[in-house]
């Protein structure tokens, strides 16, 4: 067998068998087959799709390139969640302790942002002293212990698909279907969870901005997560905004913690209350959506999803005191605003462009090496279909750096419409698919 004709198949459109498949992902990794032969492959893949066999065999070759974390010691069934990136997407630190002090597990590997999406593991390492790298032990036996445990990898989990995402990060091959969903299901499926909710977003600030597309995308998860034997189900929510107030990592934690106590964003806490009922049908803790709705209502309005907080936080060595003195979160010095400059209605919000201004801030990643800033960022004071008068604040703007503060205002300039007439508040559930 060999990667010059498995590639030349692809190129030609025609299917590939599971082993050709395994071979070209293990010959990667053991580093027999060179990045440009990769690169090659993958950009077929990317031109001419892949089937449903196809993608299943991808996905399996890099569950199997591996380690796989057995968590059948810990009792019940494990639901783990994923949301396939955006703006302002607190959603992990709001209902992973929801669905933990519901009497669910939560056994959770999370990732770092890159680019204007950001990343859960960046949230949490905003938090004083929390840590995200703890032995693979010490993380059953939390989630044994209280339910809950987010860290940021163990073991030598999916190692082809870092390699791979790197390459397709350069070859302009990251939107692939097929890719992207080996990519999110390997990951999901390796780290051990019975059951798996996916948040899929369409908007402006996904990274798929087609419905169509998504609705597809989400289908093909779905599809791959149950022929792994796994309860999965796809929620399709909107991100033609920012779905919090908060785009940074400590503004985030603070925004977490307002919705934990009963304020913050509705639109945030809409998301959240629907995300965490899913994982308890899943979890079989409810008969119905219905009856999952109302037990995470309750858990939010009783307080009792804020002590999980708070305990989660301490088990991981973090601050919990940040829950009644955010002022313990990092602080940037300096901060400005964005005002109106016409009355009417906020008629659109770019919210890629939003998530770029926060990278100018230092809130995000360019590129995997970059160091971030736990304390700059923006806050959206104005919602698509909100009434706006001339000076009214649209945004406020948190940064270390004058120049860099000046940089992400012309973006965000931009980046706000404003119009005579009002448009229509955006559908924030949109479609689930099991």
């Amino acid at each position: 067998m060999r990667a010059y004709d498995i590639i030349f198949k692809k190129r030609w459109n025609k299917i590939l068998s599971s082993s050709e498949i395994d071979f070209m992902v293990k010959g990667f990794v053991k580093g027999i087959i060179p990045n440009y032969q990769m690169s090659a492959f993958l950009m077929a893949v990317a031109i001419n799709g892949m089937n449903t066999d196809e993608t299943l065999s991808l996905t399996k070759s890099f569950v199997d390139s591996g380690d796989i974390i057995d968590l059948s010691s810990i009792p019940g069934i494990k639901v783990d969640k994923h949301s396939s990136g955006g703006v302002g997407d607190t959603t992990t630190l709001i209902v992973a302790p929801i669905v933990a002090e519901a009497g669910i597990s939560v056994a959770k590997m999370s990732g770092k942002g890159l680019g204007h999406s950001g990343g859960t593991i960046d949230k949490l390492e905003s938090i004083p002293r929390f840590s995200t790298k703890i032995s693979k032990n010490d993380f059953i036996k939390q989630v044994k212990d209280i339910g809950i445990a987010v860290v940021g990898k163990i073991g030598n989990v999916v190692p082809a698909d870092k390699l791979i995402y790197a390459l397709r990060d350069v070859t302009a091959t990251v939107d692939s279907l097929p890719l992207i969903a080996s990519s999110i299901m390997s990951k999901k499926i390796a780290g051990g969870a019975d059951a798996i909710v996916l948040d899929v977003k369409v908007g402006s600030g996904a990274f798929i901005e087609d419905e169509e597309k998504v609705e597809k995308l989400a289908k093909i998860m779905v599809n791959i997560g149950k022929c792994f034997g796994k309860k999965t189900r796809s929620i399709i929510t909107d991100m033609s905004q920012p779905l919090g107030n908060a785009i940074g990592n400590s503004l985030e934690v603070e925004e977490a913690i307002k919705i934990l106590k009963g304020n913050g964003s509705q639109d945030l806490r809409e998301v959240c209350i629907n995300i965490a009922a899913n994982m308890l049908l899943l979890g079989e803790k409810v008969e119905d959506l219905e009856e999952g709705i109302e037990i995470t209502e309750e858990i939010l309005t009783s307080g009792r999803g804020l002590d999980k907080f708070k305990q989660f936080i301490s088990h991981q060595g973090g601050n919990s005191n940040i829950v009644e003195d955010i002022s313990l979160l990092p602080k940037a010095r300096y901060k400005d605003e964005l005002v109106a400059k016409y009355n009417g209605f906020i008629s659109k919000i770019d919210c890629k462009q939003i998530g770029i201004a926060s990278i100018i801030l230092g809130a995000g990643r360019e590129k995997k090496e970059d160091i971030i800033d736990p304390s700059v960022g923006i806050v959206m004071e104005k919602r698509l279909g909100d009434n706006v008068k001339i000076k009214d604040k649209n945004c406020t703007i948190y940064g270390n750096d004058f120049s860099k503060i000046e940089e992400a205002k012309k973006i965000l300039e931009k980046s706000v419409e404003i119009s005579k007439k009002r448009v229509s508040k955006p559908i924030l559930i949109k479609k689930i698919i099991d």
